[in-house]
């Protein structure tokens, strides 16, 4: 039962870095449902404060996830068409085969979502398409470094209580 539930914590922490980039998966949640597997596993002790804290860690991060490229699009001077036009542009750049398209993609949904949806001039929808771009790269920044943290959490337990599971 333990190296099932390790197994699929380690798949879960993977799915969430991969889930931090891209737009369909809730990285940090899954991330922390990783965690979460690693700590129902028989051999190891329940550790309720630390699951609590990094539950909380990882719905406030969440929330934030769609608060910060919102934020960025208005610092700027966007709408909500150019916070849209980011994540269908980000899906777009992940599928499409041209190189940077992940950063390309989000910059260009924005600036066509002003510029077609909003008939914003083109000052502005540069300004603010580069708005929503600064704002998607903070989430994705924060969101990727959450995971990764939550991967080295996920590692050090599982080394610290090697015995616990193998001995």
């Amino acid at each position: 039962m333990d190296i099932l539930l390790i197994c699929i914590g380690l798949i879960l922490m993977l799915a969430g870095i991969a889930g931090s980039i891209l737009p369909v998966l809730p990285g940090v949640p899954v991330s922390w449902l990783g965690l979460l597997c690693l700590y129902l596993t028989p051999s190891l002790p329940f550790d309720w404060v630390f699951i609590i804290i990094t539950g909380i860690v990882a719905i406030g991060l969440y929330i934030l996830d769609y608060v910060i490229p919102a934020m960025g699009t208005k610092r700027f001077g966007g709408s909500k068409a150019g916070a849209w036009g980011t994540t269908i542009g980000l899906i777009v750049g992940i599928l499409a085969p041209i190189p940077f398209g992940i950063l390309i993609g989000p910059f260009l949904g924005a600036l066509i979502g002003e510029l077609v949806f909003n008939q914003t001039e083109g000052k502005l929808a540069v300004k603010a398409a580069f708005g929503s771009f600064i704002g998607f790269l903070a989430s994705t920044f924060m969101k990727f470094f959450a995971t990764l943290v939550y991967l080295g959490l996920f590692i050090y337990k599982f080394i610290a209580n090697w015995d616990l599971f193998f001995g």
